[in-house]
């Protein structure tokens, strides 16, 4: 490899730095830095041969560059897995093939079989997917553009011709007076109409692809139909399809189409049941991939840093998700780790932490690791600059490799483009830091954190750049895998402990200040001499040593080092108990191995002035505890780090065997009144951090801070972040990005609290302002302000009564303008289903033999409005590394199975229509005792109000105010220590919305203060303001209903007889309705009743009613002809049951609401005249079912001779239907029904089986989409199939499909799998 003629010194400091072609392509793909160059140039046979790595992320693009195969010949990509679940498609569905080699795909669609394929049982199994759910957004995106082009080509086309139709109609007709011209005309118009608006609502769902599944003797085959991503209809056909199976036995892929080059994989589980389709979720895990293990033989220069190591694809970015991952991935991924015999994973992902090294992940990782010997690597996080920003797992896990980003002058000029390289090396600004809340370094070693790097085909390039920790950590992996492949060829046994001590004690500092650990971990790892190192450790025991720290006399918490971070830790002297454990692998001897174990080891530590401990302690297999003393009384204000670690006796060489590290962050104390700090004339370099530590006020809860910079022409970007750390939850950190243009002054605010310390670091951009020779000056002034309150959150109990609030200031003198809002209801929810299954072991049996549990639960709930909703679950939510449960899914779906809404840890509000929903929650964990407790789970459903139904509260100075409205109270002045109370007062009881039941809570937020700067408005929504707190109010029952109570008291004129009669005759007619159809015999049983009631009460339309009722409800229909014939004569009775000329005088006259008796007649007569309109409409249906069945071919052609010329020539308001001269009764009943109901209502589906049996096409689609856009309920499936058959015989095919692939979205046949 050709080297660079620059002069590299100690820690990658460059002195005249150039760049040239081979050094630039270097620089692209970063090697030198970590001494991956050096080391393969002197072993070219350990570039990573024989080691093979898990990556753990969104999945690899096995078509990417340099992923096909490693430098000695091997395939690069040995599997590749979907380990969430989100490709998975149900083939459970089994069908058999008819004699022409076709079976039906489960999208509806006839799929011809290749006659070739060998399928020795006959079985296909079936399935279907919307392809969309398979791609990233960014290539979704890039597909409805091309596809929107096709179909508004489509689409222009037929509005034109519909335009010329209704000109030439214009031009025939100059004056339209006849009424069935004005109808024609009409319709032309309603075409052109829904055209145009069918182009505003265009929304592309997607094409549905077919997969079948067969056995073809030997192994699971697939084979998809991808016609429809096709512009070209004779490609993409399911028998031209070239089947695959499991990648990991054949280790091929396909290509979708030729639009997308999107590549996938598949794989087979559960005996043919279940297919999982293994996309991408983002380009992220093919460029991670790539920097690790990249081989291209032609473009050595750009090879990744393991050419020769082999890797298996576990995707944990769920694509439903957005590429989030989610806790089945993850366990997915350990079990396919350990199947695999994995040597290396890495993980380049991860989050915010409740509690480090804390979790079902980490103890499965710590299984994995202690176990099965697999070094596993992970990225530390993006969150810096601030201190103790490492996130989980990567930052926060004992067993985790944690790796920040570095970046060199060379990727500075090369991969970063900029004018001028920095000098040295630095940490990227943005690089997570430690120490992690319980006191460990958090990030072990540094290594390059961009490059250039594949991609996958689907981004239409081979390679881009991308910086972050999770790059840094697939540099760090690939540098260990050439170590591994190392070991491995010379006999060096590999242990996941013998690597990091090798690692650590080898790195090469950044930075000169021992602080600079808590950025770069031991500092930039050195693959070569880690080598050297870890040749030595032939004869060491192999043992990794667990620290555990308590302070003196107390036994919890646990920590992994020492962090003095609050103020009152840094005044005294504290005595901390330190336990050393060696722990060595699970398979190890007694007798060999932990019986002999016994180090003399030598303490020693950075700081002696701050620290006191025993020179020497004698370590054996069960540990070692001792005492020391931290005294930092006599430390100046800031940041303070050492590290007390222990040396081997006899083998010094090998440098620290533990640290541990020592945190001291000493903050200033803000005595001043009014509560300032004044940081002036701070100077910034480009990648400079200031960090200043300041004790927050007792009494302090927000922040106005300014930032004045000058000193400078170009642009300076500077990151600022404010950190405090309370037990128990995540640092509450504020961050801003800000970029000065040029010198000015910027303000802004934040929340604090009040006695904790607070970090503020602030960092010019590591590349802003290179190039340029001047220092940034940067003032910054920080006031502290806070109205302190008796009630951290507001409880409204649902009575009258207010709720009194006690405020005062302490720091200065506070304006008090409280502001309160209720915006949210939330309503909780038990299951209604609870079911446990056992998953199946082809992909969720843990390592340890263990298989993983499912509790499924289903809640149900109703929205009266559409509205925006949010599931919360308290006890998962917001987690899922710290989580003792394995994994949480849920999904929201309406009675017709359409999916709404997906989620997990972390649930999004969703917009739902108006309807009636389930949700699905899905639970994994191995131990059926945590499920059991699960059963009966409380699930929230929060609902957030429009800003017209938010309730604002009112404050008073009187507890009478609510209800005798007076003693408003405003807002006032609070003088330091001087306490001023006021109420806020529970909301009216008819501001409540009107969907809030009993035992629902109101949420909404309250505040007391502002900035100074505010506004109105900021003023009136609290949560605008820097410092809210929680608000809720219970809904009380609702008032009684006083027209039940009333009605209840009704008085009965009726004899006794009479009412048992009619009890009877109810009874009677009760029964016939609960009467099964099922059977031959359960039907005639049901025929004999019916008739026998029927001469028993002759002429009673309720009874009538009821059997035209249980007639609609017959299925499995052989003669549909006699069967609708008998729905007529049963409307007709109804109908003739009913003394029409009563019902309409009855209507006719309006009725006193307060005479009880005409309101019980109302009632009655209300009932009659709903079954005689019922028993009318189902007469129309029956008649033109029976007039289709009759014409059959014939009206269908009828129908669409209606399209182009033909309509504009006719004239005539007669159906197109042959009616054989007899009368058209349709029509006659279609006149009888308007008389009584406005038609275009729930029936109108009559009126557009009128228009479509005149040829009214047009009119026919907007009656149906009127009455589609009306209904509130769930979408109905044979409204939407009735479309599609009037744009079929209108011929607009484009529109056709379109609506076919909506009926998956609307109707699919099934839920997804979980």
């Amino acid at each position: 490899m050709p080297s660079s003629s620059s002069v590299v010194e100690g820690n990658g400091v460059l002195r005249n730095f150039r760049l040239n072609q081979s050094t630039f392509l270097a620089s692209l793909m970063p090697k030198k830095e970590i001494g991956a160059d050096r080391f393969i140039e002197a072993h070219p046979e350990f570039d990573g041969r024989g080691v093979v790595i898990a990556i753990f992320d969104s999945g690899v693009d096995p078509a990417a560059a340099g992923l096909q195969e490693t430098s000695d010949g091997k395939p690069k990509i040995l599997d590749v897995l979907d380990c969430t679940g989100s490709g998975d498609i149900d083939t459970s569905n089994v069908v058999m093939a008819d004699a022409d080699g076709s079976i039906n795909g489960a999208s509806g669609a006839s799929l011809i079989v290749n006659s070739s394929w060998k399928n020795p049982s006959g079985k296909w199994h079936v399935g279907c997917k919307l392809v969309y759910e398979l791609f990233t957004d960014t290539l979704t995106s890039r597909l409805k553009k091309e596809r929107k082009k096709k179909w508004d080509e489509k689409h222009q086309a037929a509005i034109a011709e519909a335009v010329k139709l209704l000109d030439d109609f214009d031009k025939k007709h100059v004056r339209v007076e006849d009424a069935n011209l004005k109808r024609v005309r009409e319709d032309l118009q309603n075409r052109v109409d829904f055209l145009r608006k069918q182009a505003d609502s265009y929304d592309d769902k997607g094409p549905v692809i077919d997969a079948v599944v067969w056995h073809d003797g030997e192994l699971w085959r697939v084979a998809l139909d991808t016609q429809s991503l096709e512009h070209d209809q004779d490609r993409g056909k399911l028998a031209d399809f070239v089947p695959l199976t499991n990648y990991r036995i054949e280790r091929k892929f396909g290509v979708f189409s030729s639009l997308d080059a999107c590549s996938f994989v598949a794989n087979v589980y559960d005996e043919g049941s279940i297919l999982s389709i293994v996309t991408d979720s983002s380009p992220h895990g093919t460029h991670v991939s790539g920097i690790a293990s990249a081989f291209h033989p032609k473009e050595p220069l750009l090879n990744g840093v393991a050419p020769g190591a082999q890797i298996i694809s576990c995707k944990i970015g769920d694509s439903r998700l957005g590429s989030m991952e989610t806790g089945t991935g993850l366990t997915r991924a350990l079990i396919a780790a350990v199947e695999h015999k994995c040597d290396l994973i890495n993980m380049s992902y991860g989050e915010p932490t409740l509690l480090p090294d804390y979790g079902r992940f980490v103890d499965l990782v710590d299984e994995v690791v202690n176990k099965h010997r697999i070094i596993f690597v992970s990225s530390a996080g993006n969150s810096g600059p601030a201190l103790s920003t490492v996130g989980a797992p990567g930052g926060t896990t004992s067993s985790i490799i944690g790796v920040g980003a570095y970046v060199s002058p060379a990727m500075a000029a090369g991969a970063h483009c900029v004018v001028e390289p920095p000098e040295e090396g630095l940490e990227y600004t943005w690089s997570s830091r430690g120490p992690t809340v319980d006191g460990d370094l958090g990030v072990c070693i540094s290594a390059p954190g961009g490059a250039v790097a594949p991609v996958p085909t689907w981004t239409l390039q081979r390679r881009m750049l991308m910086n972050g920790t999770s790059m840094a950590s697939p540099s760090a992996c690939g540098g260990i895998a050439l170590l591994v492949s190392a070991m491995k060829a010379e006999g060096i046994p590999v242990s996941p402990y013998r690597v990091r001590e090798a690692l650590e004690n080898s790195s090469t500092p950044v930075g000169g200040l021992l602080e600079d650990k808590l950025s770069t971990g031991q500092g930039l790892m050195q693959v070569d001499k880690a080598h050297e190192y870890v040749q030595k450790l032939h004869n060491v025991p192999c043992v990794r040593y667990q620290i555990k720290v308590n302070q003196a006399g107390k036994s919890a918490p646990t920590f992994r080092g020492i962090y003095l971070r609050e103020a009152s830790a840094c005044r005294q002297s504290t005595e901390w108990t330190v336990q050393v454990e060696p722990k060595f692998h699970e398979d190890a001897s007694n007798l060999e191995q932990l019986v002999p174990f016994e180090e003399c080891i030598e303490l020693r530590c950075c700081g002696k002035a701050l620290v006191r401990a025993p020179e020497y302690i004698l370590l054996t297999h069960n540990g070692r505890s001792f005492n020391i003393v931290v005294d930092p009384t006599n430390l100046s204000d800031g940041l303070h780090y050492c590290e007390l670690y222990g040396i081997d006796c006899k083998s010094p060489w090998r440098g620290p065997l533990f640290r541990i590290p020592i945190t001291i962050t000493k903050a200033m104390d803000v005595r001043n009144r009014p509560a300032l700090v004044s940081l002036s004339g701070m100077s910034f370099l480009p990648g400079h951090i200031e960090r200043k530590f300041i004790e927050v006020p007792i009494g302090a809860s927000w922040v106005e801070a300014s930032m004045r910079t000058s000193g400078f022409d170009t642009a300076r970007r500077f990151y600022i972040d404010a950190v405090q750390i309370s037990p128990l939850q995540r640092p509450m950190k504020w961050e801003s990005a800000i970029i000065f243009s040029s010198p000015s002054a910027k303000t802004f605010s934040f929340p604090v609290e009040g006695g904790r310390t607070m970090e503020l670091a602030i960092a010019q951009f590591w590349s802003s302002g290179i190039g340029s020779q001047e220092t940034t000056v940067v003032d910054f002034e920080i006031a502290f302000h806070g109205i302190d309150i008796n009630k951290e959150e507001v409880v409204l109990d649902g009575s009258e009564a207010p709720v009194r609030i006690d405020a005062k200031a302490l720091l200065s003198s506070e304006k008090l303008a409280p502001a309160a809002v209720l915006n949210k209801i939330r309503a909780p929810y038990r299951p209604i289903d609870s079911k446990m299954s056992t998953l199946s072991k082809d992909r969720d049996e843990l390592p340890s033999g263990k298989q993983t549990l499912a509790l499924t639960l289903t809640y149900k709930f109703k929205l009266d409005d559409g509205a925006e909703v949010k599931p919360q679950i308290p006890l998962l939510n917001n987690r899922i590394y710290d989580n003792k449960f394995e994994s949480q899914f849920y999904m929201i779906y309406d009675s017709n199975k359409r999916v709404y809404a997906m989620g997990d840890v972390y649930p999004k509000s969703a917009k739902l229509p108006k309807g009636e929903y389930s949700l699905q929650l899905y639970l994994r964990n191995d131990n059926v005792q945590y499920l059991e407790k699960m059963k009966q789970l409380v699930l929230f459903i929060e609902r957030k109000l429009e800003d017209k139904e938010a309730i604002r509260l009112s404050f008073y100075s009187q507890p009478d105010g609510p209800v005798m409205g007076n003693g408003s109270f405003k807002s006032s002045v609070l003088v330091p220590g001087v306490k001023e109370a006021f109420y806020v007062g529970p909301p009216t009881k008819d501001k409540l919305p009107k969907s809030c039941p009993e035992g629902s809570v109101l949420l909404g937020a309250i505040s007391y203060g502002k900035v100074s700067s505010d506004g109105q408005e900021e003023r009136n929504n609290p949560q605008k303001n820097p410092v809210s707190y929680q608000l809720s109010y219970s809904v009380p029952p609702n008032k009684l209903d006083e027209d039940k109570r009333k009605g209840s008291s009704t008085t009965c004129t009726k004899s006794v007889s009479e009412r048992i009669e009619e009890k009877v005759r109810g009874a009677k007619i009760k029964v016939l309705a609960s009467l099964k159809q099922g059977t031959d015999e359960e039907r005639s049983e049901w025929e004999k009743l019916s008739i026998s009631l029927k001469s028993e009460y002759p002429k009673y339309t309720p009874l009538l009613a009821k059997i035209l009722e249980g007639l609609l409800s017959q299925n499995k229909i052989e003669d549909k002809i006699h069967h609708y014939e008998a729905i007529i004569d049963a409307a007709d009775e109804v109908v003739d049951s009913v003394d029409k000329d009563e019902l309409a005088k009855y209507f006719s006259v309006k009725n006193d609401p307060e005479d009880e008796g005409a309101e019980q007649l109302k009632k009655k007569m209300e009932t009659t005249r709903d079954q005689f309109v019922e028993a009318l409409y189902q007469k129309g249906l029956a008649i033109a079912e029976i007039e289709f069945l009759k014409q059959g071919d014939k009206a269908s052609s009828a129908l669409a001779s209606t399209e182009g010329e033909n309509v504009v020539d006719r004239t005539d308001d007669q159906p197109v239907l042959d009616s054989e001269t007899q009368p058209d009764l349709f029509e006659e009943n279609f006149k009888e029904l308007k008389k009584w109901v406005d038609i275009k209502s729930k029936y109108g589906n009559l009126l557009v089986i009128r228009e479509q049996r005149c040829g009214r096409l047009g009119t026919a689609l907007k009656a149906l989409n009127d009455m589609i856009q009306e209904d509130g309920e769930p979408p109905k499936k044979k409204l939407y199939e009735l479309k599609i058959s009037l744009l079929d015989q209108i011929g607009w095919d484009h529109l056709v499909s379109y609506e076919r692939r909506w009926m998956h979205i609307r109707f699919p046949p099934s839920l997804p799998l979980f």
